[in-house]
C-alpha cells in the first residue's frame, strides 16, 4: 500500500503552495482592511491585481485545472483538483484557477464555442441560476412554457456567483410540474441582453459588511429563449453532470481540509505566543486537548479525500465515499472551528482578523443539515444493498 502522491502532482502541490504563500496570504489585508472602523474592507481583489494573479497561473500552466484537455483545460484528475483546493483554501483571498461548473461540460459543440471556451477564457462570465429565494431544491417554481422554436421563462433565481460585465445564465427552471424534480426541470443558457432577463443585486460592499456576499437575483419575464439554448435534454436537467458531482463532492472536502489547515496554524501560533496569567497559553491541558483534536481531525479527512479522490481516478464507483466525504469534512470543519474560537477565546470571531474570516469560510463551505441527511442516507443505503460493511 503506497500512500505517496505521484511527483508531478507533488510539483503540482508545491507550485500552487508557493503562489498561496507568495502571492494570496500577503493581499490578504487589502481584504480585512486596514481601517479601524473596516470601512475599507473588500470582498474581493481589485480587478488589476486579479488579471496579474490570473496571468501569473496561465504562466504556470494551471489555469482550468478542473477542465478536462479535450475542452481546453489543464484536466488534472480528482486527486490533482483536490491538492489544488486544499492549497488555495488556506487564504481568504477569494481567487481560483479557472474553476468551471461541470454542468456545462455537456454543452454541445455550438454551446462550447459560444458559452464554455469564452468562460474559461475569462471573456464571459456565468451565473448559476438554480436557487429561488426562500425555496430548496425540491421547490423549485420557476416555470417554462413552450412556444414554438422558444421558450417562456418567468421567475426568479438567486445566485451566489461573482458578478460580472458579460455574462450568460445557467438556469434550471421546471418545464413539466406534473414529472417532478427529477424529469420535469430543464436547464437553459440564457444570454445577457434577452428581452426579459435582468441581473440586480451583488453591489460590492465596503466595510463590515463586505464580511458577507451579497446575493445577486436573476429576474425572467416572459423571457424568450430559444430551444436551442436548451442545456442537455429538455426534462434531464438533473441528470446533467451526474458523473461530476461525487468528485466534486470529494473537492469540496478539500477545499474544508485547507481551511481547517489554516485555522490549525494560526490557533497554533496563538497557542505560542498568547499568555494568561504570566504563562502561555500553550501550556493548558485544555488548549492542547484542543490542538490535538484539530490536528486528528484534518488528518482523517485528509486520508478519506485522498482515498476517495484516489478511487475516483481509478475508475472506480464512489458514490457511497463521496458522501462519506461530504458527511465528516463538514463535521470537521465545524468541529475545528470550533476549537479555534476555544483558543482565541472569542475575539478571533472579531471582525479584522484573518481567524474571523476564515471562520466565515468553514460556515460558508458547510453543508445544510437536511443535505448533510441526504449523504447519510445515500451512505445506509450502499451497506443495505451489501456493497460496505
Amino acid at each position: 500500500m503506497d500512500f505517496s502522491l505521484p511527483e508531478e502532482l507533488r510539483m503540482v502541490q508545491t507550485q500552487v503552495r508557493d503562489f498561496v504563500k507568495g502571492q494570496l496570504i500577503p493581499l490578504e489585508r487589502q481584504i480585512l482592511g486596514r481601517a479601524a472602523d473596516m470601512s475599507d474592507a473588500r470582498t474581493c481583489l481589485p480587478s488589476e491585481r486579479e488579471e496579474k494573479l490570473i496571468e501569473m497561473v496561465k504562466s504556470m500552466g494551471l489555469w482550468g485545472v478542473s477542465v478536462p484537455e479535450e475542452l481546453g483545460g489543464v484536466g488534472l484528475g480528482t486527486l490533482g483538483n483536490c491538492l489544488v483546493e486544499e492549497e488555495l483554501a488556506q487564504t481568504i483571498v477569494p481567487f481560483n484557477f479557472g474553476d468551471v461548473s461541470p454542468i456545462l461540460f455537456d454543452c454541445n459543440e455550438k454551446q462550447k464555442e459560444r458559452y464554455l471556451l469564452p468562460l474559461l477564457q475569462r471573456q464571459k462570465h456565468a451565473y448559476l441560476a438554480l436557487m429561488e429565494p426562500e425555496k430548496d431544491l425540491a421547490g423549485i417554481e420557476m416555470r417554462a412554457g413552450k412556444a414554438n422554436s422558444h421558450y417562456v421563462l418567468s421567475g426568479k433565481k438567486v445566485s451566489l456567483s461573482k458578478a460580472g460585465k458579460d455574462y450568460f445564465a445557467v438556469v434550471f427552471t421546471t418545464t413539466d410540474p406534473e414529472k417532478g424534480p427529477r424529469e420535469g426541470v430543464t436547464c437553459f443558457l440564457v444570454d445577457k441582453g434577452t428581452p426579459g432577463f435582468a441581473v440586480t443585486g451583488g453591489e460590492e460592499k465596503a466595510g463590515w459588511q463586505a464580511q458577507v456576499r451579497e446575493p445577486i437575483f436573476l429576474v425572467f419575464d416572459h423571457c424568450q429563449v430559444p430551444a436551442e439554448n436548451i442545456l442537455g435534454e429538455e426534462g434531464k436537467a438533473f441528470h446533467l453532470g451526474k458523473r461530476w458531482l461525487p468528485p466534486r463532492r470529494i473537492i469540496r472536502g478539500a477545499r474544508c481540509i485547507g481551511v481547517a489547515q489554516r485555522l490549525l496554524q494560526e490557533s497554533t501560533t496563538q497557542a505560542q505566543s498568547w499568555q494568561s496569567f504570566g504563562q502561555l497559553i500553550s501550556g493548558r491541558p485544555s488548549i492542547q486537548a484542543a490542538l490535538a483534536d484539530m490536528a486528528i481531525s484534518i488528518h482523517a479527512a485528509r486520508l478519506m479525500v485522498y482515498e476517495a479522490a484516489w478511487k475516483a481516478d481509478q475508475g472506480e464507483p464512489i458514490r457511497c465515499e463521496a458522501a462519506m466525504v461530504k458527511l465528516f469534512a463538514t463535521e470537521m470543519i465545524h468541529s475545528v472551528a470550533d476549537r479555534a474560537a476555544h483558543i482565541f477565546n472569542g475575539p478571533g470571531y472579531g471582525a479584522g482578523l484573518p481567524i474571523e474570516r476564515l471562520c466565515r469560510h468553514a460556515i460558508a463551505t458547510s453543508a445544510t443539515e437536511l443535505a448533510l441527511e441526504l449523504q447519510r442516507s445515500i451512505i445506509a443505503t450502499e451497506i443495505l444493498k451489501g456493497l460496505k460493511v
